[in-house]
């Protein structure tokens, strides 16, 4: 009972030492639970049957990153318990002397680390229950949920796995603490004080040296990512990774010597008040922190894209809804050649209206308006053809894109009925003028680039020119992403029967409720079932494919895979910045312990108290900032490097994701900023005379 009260009384007067271990554990607490309750907090929203499976793959999907989280977090309250035993040794070393013995230490230690576990755990599950229904309200937005029968809910489930993983963790806590304790030597803990950490100085020649190395290494990546991205292969991928790596360790490594130097060359600034105590103090820790504050700022790299572009390819996936699927329900029906060598290599006219009526079906009965259309093709007409002779130079450029392929071509008339549907404004051309419609970027540029001098193209054996000297904006077929690589509407007297490849039935439903637009999808899918049910009885030996996209269907796959790819990013992003902010502000409170007599032999000096705490404010403000801002300079690439990697998706509205980016991690990475500071401001108050 003693020792239990012991323990109590030195939480209570180290409350400001653990401030930083409970800030951690809260916050881990909270994020653990919020996530894994995902599935227990969606169960009174109501969703379709695809929207309910996509939140049970996203719960299993989170399921498996919290072992990752568990593991980060575990790694996270050793290094912390570090701190807080370096911070007490001479507490313990008063026990040894004393008589105390160390089993008995390690049993305060055990009490300690119990009881602010419990507490970090009562109120972390507090803030985690209370955000856990902001989460519900988010899903029910990005799913577009109806919130009509939501009720407040505590998953039982989530509280259990967040007690027993925060268990596991303190757990092996404890048994560090315990093996620690255990090799101390009285004489160690009585000196600990005096040891601290020898700082080498580095010669400025080679520090400028090594940060010019660094930054050519740097903008050699750099442009291979954002400027020659077409030619990365696995290799050359893994080789710009490893070189960002390498040169972010240099410019640390640089960057530890040159600010010293820097700031000594410039002596008006560094001969003010104490900025030369201010300056060495700086160099002093980034000096010893070079391998951690690398990695700590390629984790804000990670964090920074991992969330800009999460949530920019969530809001252009809804920006794309609205634009590219303009109708219900998209049929298209492909006959394939019967004595084809491969059954996808050949194919036959076909007309889907025709098809469906001869087994007695009516497959435009369910719409209300429509436009039943072909695609052709000539197949001495391809995407290789148009390029003519810059072929083999876009081919090295961009090596991803099929080239071999049939250019696909529409009618003048039949487009401009389309684009009626579709309630956007109709095409002009003239007589012997073809038009190219692409809305996939990298296309685009190869397609605009051979547009731009004139083009000049034989089609069915009819030449033609192109009406405009870069591709037009459109598309056939409704999607959420931008894919047409390349479509050429011709004039209706040019193609030909024989060169239909695919034939199109995209209409709209009867106005009406969102229920019934999903039961007139549902008479649509339906009767294809029984389509296809009567050919198989037939016994006919024809080969075809009837595909069907809906908007219902796209919506919600879209809306679904914005709503992974956030929650994903989210829960990796805020688990990397914690570990970024904590592992900071620990290393930094460890400097203020070692820093006790230097800032005592400053009051000695005279100076004044506000002066020392505008110096430790610029130490803890420049030792956050720089992995920053180093992270930051990298994000600009990276996300250049996405906006290529998701072309297809698009990366709209990137300045307000930037910006919800930017103001998670103000909240978070900044929130340790201040408990640093003030933590840090506590302890070398402590010995004041």
């Amino acid at each position: 009972m003693m020792l239990l009260k012991l323990s109590a009384h030195n939480i209570r007067k180290s409350l400001r030492d653990y401030a930083v271990y409970f800030f951690t554990l809260i916050i881990g607490v909270s994020i653990f639970y919020v996530f894994n309750a995902l599935e227990d907090q969606t169960v009174y929203l109501e969703f379709s049957q695809n929207q309910r499976e996509m939140i049970e793959l996203l719960s299993t999907m989170l399921s498996g990153i919290s072992v990752f989280v568990t593991c980060v977090l575990g790694l996270l309250l050793v290094y912390a318990s570090r701190f807080l035993i370096k911070r007490r040794k001479k507490e313990f070393a008063v026990y040894l002397t004393l008589g105390m013995g160390k089993t008995r230490i390690s049993v305060i230690l055990f009490y300690e680390t119990l009881m602010i576990g419990a507490g970090s755990l009562i109120v972390g599950l507090a803030v985690g229950i209370g955000l856990s229904q902001l989460m519900s309200a988010l899903v029910a937005n990005l799913f577009e949920a109806d919130m009509t029968s939501y009720r407040f809910t505590v998953s039982t489930d989530a509280i259990v796995q967040t007690i027993l993983c925060l268990a596991i963790m303190y757990l092996v806590v404890i048994a560090l603490n315990i093996v620690v304790i255990g090799k101390v030597k009285l004489i160690d803990l009585l000196q600990a004080e005096k040891k601290t950490e020898k700082i080498k100085l580095k010669r400025p020649v080679l520090c400028v040296l090594i940060f010019l190395i660094a930054a050519a290494i740097l903008g050699l990546a750099y442009y291979q990512v954002g400027w020659n991205y077409a030619e990365l292969d696995e290799k050359r991928m893994a080789g710009c990774i490893a070189a960002g790596v390498l040169a972010t360790v240099l410019i640390f490594w640089s960057i530890s010597g040159l600010l010293l130097r820097i700031i000594m060359s410039i002596k008006p600034l560094y001969y003010k008040g104490i900025h030369s105590f201010t300056f060495r103090q700086i160099s002093s820790k980034v000096n010893t922190m070079v391998v951690s504050m690398s990695v700590i700022c390629l984790m804000l790299f990670v964090i920074i894209c991992a969330l800009a572009a999460s949530f920019s390819m969530r809001n252009s996936l809804n920006a794309n809804l609205q634009e590219l699927c303009p109708a219900d329900c998209q049929l298209s029906f492909t006959r394939y050649a019967d004595d084809a060598e491969d059954m996808y290599d050949e194919t036959e006219p076909g007309d889907i209206v025709e098809f469906y009526a001869s087994y007695g079906f009516d497959v435009t009965a369910p719409f209300e308006d429509y436009v039943h259309f072909p695609m052709y093709a000539d197949d001495n007409f391809t995407f290789a053809d148009m390029l003519g002779d810059k072929l083999d130079e876009f081919r090295e450029s961009y090596p991803f894109l099929i080239y071999d392929r049939g250019m696909e071509l529409v009618s003048y008339s039949d487009y401009n009925n389309l684009m009626q549907l579709y309630g956007k404004d109709p095409i002009s051309m003239g007589a012997d003028e073809f038009i190219v419609l692409c809305d996939f970027q990298s296309s685009k540029v190869i397609l605009d680039d051979v547009l731009e001098s004139g083009m000049e193209v034989t089609i069915f054996g009819k030449t033609l020119y192109s009406r405009y000297d870069e591709c037009q904006d459109g598309f056939v077929e409704i999607s959420a992403q931008h894919i047409n690589a390349g479509i050429c509407v011709v004039p209706d007297d040019v193609v030909q029967e024989s060169g239909i490849r695919t034939d199109y039935l995209i209409g709209n439903y009867p106005d009406g409720s969102k229920a019934e637009k999903a039961q007139t999808e549902e008479t649509v899918l339906q009767m294809q079932a029984d389509l296809m049910d009567a050919f198989d009885k037939s016994g006919a030996t024809d080969t075809f494919m009837i595909e069907n996209n809906t908007r219902i269907d796209i919506y919600e796959a879209a809306i679904g895979l914005g709503a992974i790819v956030t929650f994903m990013g989210l829960y990796i992003g805020l688990v990397f910045l914690i570990t970024c902010g904590a592992v900071l502000a620990l290393k930094e409170l460890s400097e203020s312990v070692d820093s006790i007599g230097r800032y005592e032999t400053l009051r000695k000096l005279g100076v004044e108290e506000h002066e020392i705490s505008k110096s430790l404010l610029i130490q803890t403000g420049v030792f956050f900032l720089l992995p920053l801002l180093v992270a930051s300079v990298h994000a600009v690439f990276g996300m250049k490097f996405a906006v290529h990697m998701l072309e297809a998706v698009g990366t709209q509205q990137r300045l307000g994701s930037i910006l919800a980016t930017a103001g998670i991690i103000l909240l978070i990475y900044g929130g340790y900023f201040v408990v640093t500071y003030g933590c840090a401001r506590g302890i070398i108050r402590k010995k004041q005379p």
